[in-house]
């Protein structure tokens, strides 16, 4: 699996496939398209434009939460919200090979998803984010290393996804608890220079 996944964000739908875009050009080869609050005509037709986009530059999709789109359009993937469905409707729904990530915030949470056939686990938040509502206890890196070190005691091997508000001098010690790798959304969304940012998060992986 990629070690960067990237978020969607942004003010508005264009906005999101923009950015989705300028990442998809620059060398992120996962990306989650993340729509709140909009219709599901508005979510299907962005899925479309981002799928076209996302073939051309051979990048893995993944949508958040709308299982019945991710399955109409043959997406490679979904994202499931802890209030979302199941991992296990999502499977059955999907089938096997489809991509199925859960979020998760304990070990308890990442335990859960393992039993149902999760694909992979987004695991936070590390920091305060303003990106996310309705936000789960922050982890820190101390977090991060009391459940992945949990994980590996105990047999459990799925791949870990470190979220939340992350930074470029956070990549090295977040990878150094044992993660496989980090998803972002602001720090590429809201940066001027998309190229050099993306750069930047690849060469804290070396």
């Amino acid at each position: 699996m990629e070690k960067l996944q990237y978020i969607s964000s942004g003010n508005s739908i264009e906005e999101h496939i923009s950015n989705i875009t300028k990442a998809s050009r620059n060398g992120v080869k996962w990306v989650q398209l993340r729509l709140k609050k909009y219709s599901e005509k508005e979510i299907r037709e962005a899925a479309l434009e981002v799928k076209s986009i996302t073939d051309r530059y051979k990048v893995t999709f993944i949508l958040n939460d709308y299982l019945h789109i991710a399955k109409e359009l043959n997406l490679d993937g979904v994202h499931l919200g802890k209030n979302d469905f199941s991992v296990l409707t999502a499977k059955e729904q999907l089938g096997e090979n489809k991509i199925v990530g859960a979020t998760a915030n304990t070990y308890e949470d990442i335990v859960n998803a393992y039993n149902q056939g999760a694909s992979y686990i987004g695991l936070g938040p590390f920091r305060f984010t303003t990106t996310k509502e309705n936000l789960s206890q922050v982890l820190g890196i101390e977090g991060y290393r009391n459940i992945m070190s949990k994980l590996k005691t105990n047999g459990i091997k799925l791949p870990v996804y470190a979220i939340g508000g992350i930074q470029i001098k956070d990549i090295p010690p977040l990878m150094e608890t044992g993660v496989s790798g980090i998803a972002v959304s602001s720090l590429i969304s809201k940066s001027e220079n998309k190229k050099e940012t993306i750069r930047q998060i690849f060469q804290q992986f070396q």
